[in-house]
């Protein structure tokens, strides 16, 4: 018996290669096959070592490491890839699978007939080969190995904020631990110690900031799916309502059609909450007279979304509420004027802020700023320093927050840099007040015509 179940696990793996889902176009073979040899010309030498993750977090899907998926559209677990620079060539390890593995999670491309040329690959071979294939590589390939020196992003943090947390970690020598990315690299530096390590974060860093056709196919799919998301949950809000009735509204939006996941956990912050940057409790009573905030985007086809929008409960915008929010919108109208190809976050600023005085308008202390790249993870890439270019995807986000009031007003949109100013990605999401005001009213007669 147990024979025969290992062999009719082996046959379902080995006849299975045709039900193994292709990559979301973005990530196409031929797309990837593409970043693989511009990723090679820009190192010029050595060997470049990406790993996969080697596994999903508890009670989560599975969602590949972004440097390595953004290389291969691969979701295998465990999976290593090696390029060497000079010969221009791809390497897939993975790791080998017994029949119980295969049978709880599935079979990887091991076993899947002409995965190498599928994917665009040299060659595809199990995980044990790869010490002897890097040892034998690096004979000829110099003596240069890039890895990843500084951990990667992460669904929803950037390189400078994973390497933030790791700081606030190890603030407790309980918890002083090196990453993944760090122990990789020691262990690379022990096998190896004639080898020269160099990160090659820097340079992932600038390919993925400029996105392709096939990405901003996918991000304007996205940005009008989380932004729909939200205006069914402005429709939702009425007092006596939970803060997580708009945010389960919002997320069953986007999960039904299509969405991964969700690129970051949601903020539903009403009254004094909204007050808490990153707050996520969710959990409170909406009540009539106070505004909410809501922080929100999908995960999907490994590209996140990021967008904020700010109501009343009630429906309506008091005098002192409607205030605050108009400057907040005037200056984020004024800063998402100024965002095209050349400008820098300094002349950014100053261009919004030129608008704002011609106009006469109190910014109330605000800045035209932009604030973070979107892209496989929601803040995705370094600080915003360099002059902005097209393909670029990132947010525009003000907010002013009066705790002594209760109100907390922010309003995000992601755009994408065009050839000659930019496109607001999350436009379908309403922002003005009579806009919002009317939305809250149709969603009122619409309950009460079910109630």
């Amino acid at each position: 018996m147990k024979q025969a179940i290992t062999l009719a696990v082996l046959l379902l793996a080995m006849a299975g290669s045709a039900l193994f889902s292709a990559p979301p176009a973005p990530f196409s073979p031929d797309e990837c096959a593409r970043r693989r040899s511009r990723l090679m010309k820009d190192a010029g030498e050595g060997l470049i070592i990406l790993f996969g993750e080697t596994a999903a977090p508890p009670g989560a899907r599975f969602r590949q490491d972004n440097d390595f998926y953004y290389l291969t559209g691969s979701d295998d677990q465990g999976a290593v890839l090696v390029l060497a620079a000079s010969r221009g060539e791809a390497h897939l390890f993975l790791p080998e699978q017994g029949p119980r593995e295969i049978m709880v999670d599935g079979a990887n491309l091991l076993r899947a007939d002409g995965a190498a040329s599928r994917l665009r690959l040299a060659s595809v071979s199990g995980l044990s080969a790869l010490d002897e294939f890097l040892a034998r590589q690096l004979a000829f390939a110099g003596s240069v190995l890039y890895v990843r020196l500084i951990p990667g992003d992460t669904l929803d943090a950037d390189r400078y904020e994973e390497r933030l947390l790791a700081a606030r970690r190890a603030r407790s020598h309980f918890n002083d631990s090196p990453g993944p990315d760090m122990a990789r690299a020691a262990k690379l530096r022990a096998i190896f110690p004639d080898a020269q390590l160099r990160d090659v974060s820097p340079l992932l860093a600038a390919m993925r900031a400029i996105k392709g056709t096939a990405e901003i196919d996918s991000l304007r799919r996205n940005g009008r799916l989380s932004a729909e998301a939200v205006r069914q949950a402005m429709r939702r809000t009425r007092p006596g309502a939970c803060e997580y009735t708009l945010e389960g509204t919002a997320s069953g939006w986007v999960l039904s059609r299509g969405a991964r996941g969700l690129a970051f956990q949601p903020i539903v912050a009403s009254g004094l909450n909204a007050c808490t940057w990153h707050y996520d409790r969710n959990d409170k009573v909406l009540a009539a007279g106070e505004l909410v905030l809501m922080d929100f985007g999908a995960d999907m086809d490994h590209l996140c979304m990021d967008i904020s929008r700010t109501w009343p409960v009630s429906g309506i915008f008091s005098r002192e509420q409607r205030e605050i929010y108009q400057a907040v919108l005037e200056v984020q109208k004024a800063t998402i004027a100024a965002c095209r190809p050349g400008a820098d976050a300094a002349q950014i600023r100053r261009n919004a802020a030129a608008a704002l005085a011609a106009r006469k308008i109190d910014p109330r202390g605000l800045a035209g700023d932009i604030h973070h790249f979107v892209g496989m993870s929601t803040h995705d890439g370094s600080p915003l320093a360099a002059p902005l270019q097209p393909g670029m995807v990132l947010t525009v986000e003000p907010g002013l927050y009066e705790p002594e009031l209760g109100i907390g007003v922010r309003i995000e949109d992601t755009i994408l840099i065009t050839d000659d100013g930019c496109e607001v990605l999350t436009a379908a999401a309403p922002k003005e007040i009579d806009e919002i005001e009317a939305l809250m009213k149709t969603g009122k007669e619409g309950r009460a015509g079910t109630e």
